[in-house]
Formats: structure tokens, C-alpha cells, sequence
């Protein structure tokens, strides 16, 4: 399978299954289009036709390009077969009973009343609560107990609002710290916040044991105080703004990075990422809003076009600033188009279920934060272990070849199969998809190729 299209001034074409990618020029853009439809006689003389007023294109030259697009076929870099299915669910069943990373519910509880909130701010459609020092230390054995031979393991922690548990989370790390030694394995925490309850203690407590801070700001003051205010109904900007300057001067810029959600309020999100710029920041992150059917916050099919066009500019925005000297990193547009996961992570998914599981103040484990209070999908515990084995077992089917739309999408290997927790929400099941989430990712994935492509043509 090959996809085409033309972004950017340039004439891109991707070999799916091979991972080739192709600049290419007119003439070999139009070969490569008929190549698998038509004859070579009849692809030479249709473009004979097409470019007959053109002095720079002679017959010849239509030929020899013909010739070296089927040098590339025989080459294994162009039409290459699909032949991973078998290898779907591999990494898995390798991998089976090994968990390396962990989402710590530390807060069921929020400071802000964001009506977008999927997790029904703070309390995931149950009670408010906070883990307990038991709980958490629990929780932490249990990774280090099913964790096997992995000696790295990820920790985040997550609410609601983690800092207002944030006690128990600097005790939480002092205990893995006291204990990864023993074990030979090695701590990697995240913190994800809101901002509100950021001071010079979770700074300098951040900066020492966190290797990556998430921090949720949607752009522009009146679009981020349209939906993320307090139970006052005031607007959080202008309180954690500054706070989250401090922390990301503190750290030199790095190992943190700006997560925005926009919404039908703010399809033209590029405006929210100027503004993020203007503040001082430049890890960058804006996700598209993930909501029930009807709500007010869904994007519509108009908003759909404005976003995949906001896409495009982005991309033409992070390369004019990388020319200046001015980078800045857009998170869905990290591509590496010199490697990358390997095939069986391409393939297989992101884990979730399997790998990583979430657990709540009570310690029950689900697949993600995503599924957390979906009943259906509770795992366990941490003190029993896994025991709904079905619905582990569902996750653990979960690839790219068990969701029919995904086997004949160009995308396929990029997304791994998409989100779990979308295609739930959208469709009921966790091998549907997520249509909006899909063409979303399409574009982001044109315009990060094309991006990637015009900074190594500049090298």
C-alpha cells in the first residue's frame, strides 16, 4: 500500500508497509499513481498526453521514470506487501503478565470545575477521595512485584489534582527511592497539574525527582477561562500563568510540556499555541476535545475542516521558526522518520491493560485513566492482581489487524490501531474507532512528514 498527497510544495509518497518515504517530482508522482491500475504502455502514453506542451519533460524522461519506480518496487520500497499479521500480538503474549508503568489516582478530587473534564472533575462519576499513604506504597510493590526483568518502570501521578494529595506523593517517591536499589529497578515519575497549587516546594520537589512535568493550559486567557475555572466560576489564567514560568525557568526549559485541550470554542487553536509562545513556551501540546455526542464542547464537521487547515499552518509556523533559530516542539508532530518503534510496537498498541494500568484511591486497577469508573473494565486490585482476566484479554487482542477499518488505512502503523479509550467512548466497543480521532491523526501525520522532510532537505 502507498499514500500520496501533496503538502507543503512538495510531492510526497509513503511506502506503508516498508516505511519508505518518497520526494518525488511531477512525473514520478503521476507514474506511481497508475502504476498498480495500468500497463507501462498505457501509463507512458497517458503521460506522453499530459505533458506534451512541457520542453522539460520529454518521452524519455517519462520512460526512465517509469523504469526507476519499478526498480523501487522490486526494491521492497515501494507497493511492499503487508505481511506483520502474524506477528499482531506477539509483543504481547511476550510481554504477558509484565506491567512497566502505572497511573496513581492520587487525587479523586479537583480544584477547578472544567466542564470538558472526561474525568467528571476529579471524581470519575463517583466519590471524591484522595489515596492513602497505604495505598499508594501498595501500589507501588505491586509494580515492582509484576514488573519482571524490566528494570525501568513509570510512574504518573495523576488526578483530578494530584497536589492536593501532594504529602503523599513526595512519600511515595521517598519510598520507591528507598527501595529501587534493592530491587534493581529504576523510578521514573511524572506530574501531571492544573498549576493552581504550585509554590516553591512542588517546584523544587519537581525538579528533583519528577523527569517530566505535564502542565494543562488551553492557549488565549479567555478560551482557557471559558471552560477551566474554579467552583466560583473564575478564570484560572492569570493564577497559574506565572506559576508555571517559574517552574519551567526553574528547569531550564525542559522535561515539561504545555497540554491544551481545544474545543468548538476554539478550532483555530494555532492562536492558543502564539500565545503559549508569547509566555515563554515551547513544548507544546494541544489535543482535540473527546466528548459525549451533543455536548456543547464537540467539534462539527465545520470545526473538523478549520482544525486540519490550523494543522497545516502549525506546520508551516514550526518551520519558518526553526529556520530563525526559534524551534519549538509540537507533540504530535515527533516523528522519526529514521526509525522509530519497532514493528511490534507499531503494530501492537500502546498497552494499556497489559502494561499499564491505572489505579484509584482504593487501589483498584483499570486499563488507563480513560476507563477509569467504567465497570466493565475493572482489572482488579493491587492486592489481588489482575483477577477480570476477560477484559484483560480484550485489551490484550487489541491491534491494528483486530479493528477492521484500520487494515486498509495508510495510518496504520503510525497509530498502532489508536486509542482504546476513544474508540469505547465513540463506539461502545474497544476495537472500534474513533472516525473524528482518525482523520485527525491522518492530518497531523501529513503535516509532521512534511515538516520532517523540509528540515532534512534544509540540512
Amino acid at each position: 500500500m502507498i499514500h500520496q498527497y501533496k503538502l507543503g510544495g512538495y510531492n510526497i509518497v509513503l511506502d506503508v508497509c516498508s516505511g519508505a518515504i518518497h520526494v518525488v517530482d511531477e512525473v514520478a508522482y503521476d507514474v506511481i499513481e497508475a502504476f498498480e491500475s495500468k500497463t507501462a504502455d498505457e501509463i507512458i502514453s497517458l503521460l506522453s498526453e499530459k505533458y506534451k506542451n512541457r520542453e522539460d519533460i520529454s518521452l524519455s524522461d517519462i520512460k526512465e521514470c517509469y523504469e526507476q519506480v519499478k526498480s523501487l518496487k522490486e526494491a521492497g520500497k515501494l507497493f511492499t506487501e503487508d505481511n506483520f499479521e502474524s506477528m499482531a500480538g506477539k509483543l504481547k503474549e511476550k510481554t504477558s503478565g509484565v506491567v512497566k508503568a502505572l497511573c496513581l489516582h492520587i487525587a479523586h478530587t479537583c480544584n477547578l470545575n472544567c466542564s470538558y473534564c472526561f474525568a467528571s472533575q476529579g471524581k470519575y462519576h463517583g466519590e471524591r477521595a484522595v489515596m492513602s499513604y497505604e495505598v499508594g506504597k501498595r501500589a507501588l510493590d505491586f509494580l515492582i512485584e509484576n514488573s519482571g526483568k524490566r528494570r525501568n518502570l513509570e510512574v504518573d501521578f495523576f488526578g483530578g489534582e494530584p497536589l492536593m494529595n501532594f504529602d503523599v506523593v513526595k512519600r511515595l517517591v521517598k519510598y520507591a527511592r528507598e527501595v529501587e536499589g534493592k530491587y534493581n529497578k529504576n523510578f521514573r515519575f511524572t506530574l501531571t497539574t492544573n498549576g493552581v497549587l504550585i509554590d516553591d516546594d512542588v517546584i523544587d520537589f519537581a525538579n528533583k525527582e519528577m523527569s517530566n512535568v505535564v502542565l494543562s493550559l488551553d492557549g488565549r486567557r479567555e478560551i482557557h477561562d471559558r471552560f477551566r475555572v474554579d467552583y466560583a466560576g473564575n478564570g484560572s489564567f492569570d493564577k497559574i500563568v506565572p506559576k508555571f514560568q517559574r517552574l519551567v525557568e526553574s528547569r531550564g526549559g525542559k522535561n515539561y510540556y504545555m497540554r491544551g485541550t481545544f474545543t468548538h470554542a476554539n478550532p483555530d487553536f494555532l492562536e492558543d499555541i502564539k500565545v503559549m509562545l508569547d509566555l515563554g513556551f515551547n513544548e507544546l501540546s494541544m489535543e482535540p476535545v473527546v466528548c459525549a455526542p451533543g455536548d456543547p464542547a464537540e467539534l462539527t464537521d465545520s470545526d473538523m475542516e478549520i482544525v486540519k487547515d490550523q494543522y497545516e499552518k502549525l506546520a508551516n509556523l514550526m518551520l519558518k521558526r526553526h529556520k530563525a533559530g526559534e524551534p519549538f516542539t509540537f507533540y504530535h508532530y515527533m516523528i522519526d522518520l529514521t526509525g522509530g518503534p519497532c514493528i511490534y510496537k507499531r503494530i501492537s498498541g500502546c498497552g494499556s491493560g497489559t502494561e499499564y494500568m491505572a489505579v484509584t484511591p482504593w487501589g483498584d486497577l483499570y486499563p488507563c485513566h480513560q476507563f477509569v469508573g467504567e465497570d466493565k473494565y475493572k482489572l482488579g486490585n493491587i492486592y489481588d492482581g489482575v483477577t477480570n482476566t476477560a477484559a484483560q484479554c480484550e485489551f490484550a487482542e487489541c491491534n491494528v489487524y483486530s479493528r477492521k477499518e484500520c487494515r486498509d488505512c495508510w495510518a496504520r502503523l503510525y497509530c498502532s490501531g489508536g486509542c482504546a479509550a476513544n474508540a469505547y467512548h465513540a463506539t461502545g466497543t474497544v476495537k472500534g474507532i474513533y472516525k473524528k480521532g482518525c482523520e485527525l491523526f491522518k492530518k497531523r501525520m501529513e503535516c509532521a512528514i512534511m515538516l520532517e522532510i523540509a528540515k532534512q532537505l534544509e540540512n
